[in-house]
C-alpha cells in the first residue's frame, strides 16, 4: 500500500511545476523566471536528441561529410581512382577498335585500287566517327607497291598467265565441309558464299600462299586474306580463332583456323570470298563444294 502511493507521489511530482528563479547577484533582485516540471524537461531532452539526431543523419546522407573523417576519405579516392581508371580502358578500347576498322577498310580499299579513308573521332570520343578522304601516306605507297610489284604480296605476280592456266594451277580446296546458304551476286554486294558449317570446324586454306591480314572485329570475329600465285586473294570471315600471322606461309589444306561457335543454339554462317586481280569471282567456279 505504501508503495503505491509513493509511486503515485512521484508520479504526481514528475508534473508539478517549479519555479527557476534567474537573480542578480547585486540586489538580488529577480531578472527572469521558469515554470517548468521534470516531466517537461525531459520531454525536452528527448526531443533535443531527437533533432540532432535527424540533422546528423541528413549530414552523412546529403553532403560529403564522410570524407573528412579518417580513414573514409582513403576508400572514397580508390573508388574515384577506379572509375578513372574504367573510363581511360574503356576509352582505349573504343579508339583500339576505331583503328582495327580503318585498317581493315583501308586493306579492302588499297587492293581494289580506291583511295584510303580516315576515320576520325569527334569531341565526344565515341567509336562512331565520321569517314573524309585523305591523300596516301607514305606507308600506304609502299603497301601499294608490295601488293602490285614482285614481293611476297603482290597481286600481280604471273598476271601473264591465262585464265586456263589460272585455273589449272589453283586447284581450290575446299576451306570447309558445309552447304552453301547464299551464293555469289554481285548485284547485291555478295561478293562470295556464306556456307553452314559446323561449329568450330577446322578451317582450311584453299591454296599455297602468304597470309597478308589477321584481324578480328566484334562483328565477324577473324577475319583472315591470304595472297596466292596469279593475283588470287582468298578471304575467310567469320572465325572464332585464328593460327596464322600476317607474312605466314601456307600450303594447301593447312590450318587457317575454327569456324564461330555456336551462339544461343545457332551457328553463325561462315564466309568465303575468292578475288582475281582486285575483282571478286564466283567461288564455286573454282571449288567443287
Amino acid at each position: 500500500m505504501k508503495t503505491i502511493q509513493s509511486m503515485r507521489a512521484w508520479w504526481r511530482g514528475l508534473f508539478r511545476k517549479r519555479r527557476f528563479n534567474m537573480l542578480n547577484a547585486t540586489d538580488n533582485s529577480e531578472e527572469w523566471h521558469v515554470h517548468i516540471s521534470p516531466a517537461s524537461l525531459m520531454a525536452g531532452l528527448v526531443a533535443f536528441v531527437l533533432l540532432l539526431f535527424i540533422l546528423i543523419l541528413t549530414l552523412v546522407a546529403y553532403t560529403p561529410v564522410l570524407e573528412f573523417l579518417p580513414g573514409y576519405r582513403t576508400e572514397a579516392d580508390k573508388s574515384r581512382e577506379s572509375l578513372i581508371q574504367n573510363i581511360i580502358r574503356l576509352d582505349s578500347m573504343e579508339r583500339m577498335m576505331n583503328d582495327m576498322m580503318t585498317y581493315n577498310e583501308n586493306i579492302a580499299m588499297i587492293l581494289e585500287g580506291n583511295t584510303p579513308v580516315a576515320r576520325t573521332l569527334p569531341a565526344s570520343d565515341t567509336v562512331r566517327g565520321s569517314k573524309v578522304l585523305v591523300m596516301p601516306s607514305a606507308e600506304d605507297s609502299l603497301l601499294r607497291a608490295q601488293m602490285e610489284g614482285n614481293g611476297p604480296y603482290s597481286l600481280t605476280a604471273n598476271a601473264g598467265s591465262s585464265r586456263k592456266q589460272i585455273r589449272e594451277s589453283i586447284e581450290l580446296m575446299k576451306p570447309v565441309e558445309g552447304i552453301i546458304t547464299e551464293r555469289f551476286n554481285i548485284s547485291q554486294n555478295h561478293f562470295g558464299v556464306k556456307i553452314a558449317a559446323a561449329a568450330t570446324d577446322r578451317i582450311a586454306a584453299v591454296d599455297g600462299g602468304t597470309v597478308i591480314q589477321s584481324s578480328w572485329t566484334p562483328e565477324q570475329g577473324y577475319t583472315v586474306i591470304m595472297q596466292h600465285a596469279a593475283g588470287m586473294l582468298s578471304i575467310y570471315r567469320g572465325l572464332s580463332q585464328s593460327l596464322v600471322a600476317p607474312g605466314q606461309k601456307l600450303r594447301a589444306g593447312e590450318l587457317i583456323g575454327y569456324n564461330a561457335e555456336a551462339q544461343n543454339g545457332e551457328v553463325p554462317m561462315f564466309e568465303f570470298e575468292l578475288w582475281n586481280n582486285g575483282k571478286p569471282v564466283d567461288p564455286e567456279s573454282y571449288i567443287v563444294f
